[in-house]
């Protein structure tokens, strides 16, 4: 499972020229799921973004969660996050969960963090969206879990 995760002052999805959704200050989250991926990294993932400690205190450091901010989190599905590139100039997919059960770990993801009491917002799964946001510092972070790994941090 790969994340893409940015700090924004605010964020929306449009789909057909139409806004979808949209948020203020908060986390845009880019949601891809691998073949394999379990709902063990569902849960891992998300519990680990509510509590991320990105936003800045009174003292400009980071230390503060979107939980701790009154934030939202905007999700989207981007299953180009599980393309690979190690050979020739096309990506390939053939890393990516099937689209049933991408869509179900997507909705999955979507409910725990509703379930830590945050305010989400979401994309619409396998359209072509246009995602516009105003990422705030610039904050992007990159965040992956195995099926089966201890750790998400490879240094640890």
């Amino acid at each position: 499972m790969r994340i893409v995760l940015q700090r924004v002052k605010k964020a929306k999805v449009k789909v057909n020229q139409e806004t979808v959704s949209q948020i203020g200050k908060g986390l845009l989250i880019l949601f891809g799921v691998e073949k394999g991926d379990t709902d063990a990294e569902v849960q891992y993932l998300s519990k680990k973004i509510v509590n991320l400690r990105i936003f800045p205190d009174e003292n400009e450091k980071m230390n503060l969660s979107v939980k701790d901010i009154g934030g939202e989190i905007l999700v989207v599905s981007q299953f180009t996050l599980a393309s690979y590139v190690q050979k020739g100039n096309r990506p390939s997919f053939s890393h990516a969960m099937e689209e049933e059960g991408a869509e179900k770990m997507y909705e999955r993801f979507v409910e725990l963090l509703k379930e830590e009491g945050i305010l989400v917002k979401k994309g619409v799964f396998k359209a072509h969206m246009e995602v516009e946001l105003v990422n705030d510092g610039p904050v992007t972070i990159i965040l992956e879990r195995k099926a089966n790994s201890k750790q998400s941090d490879p240094g640890k």
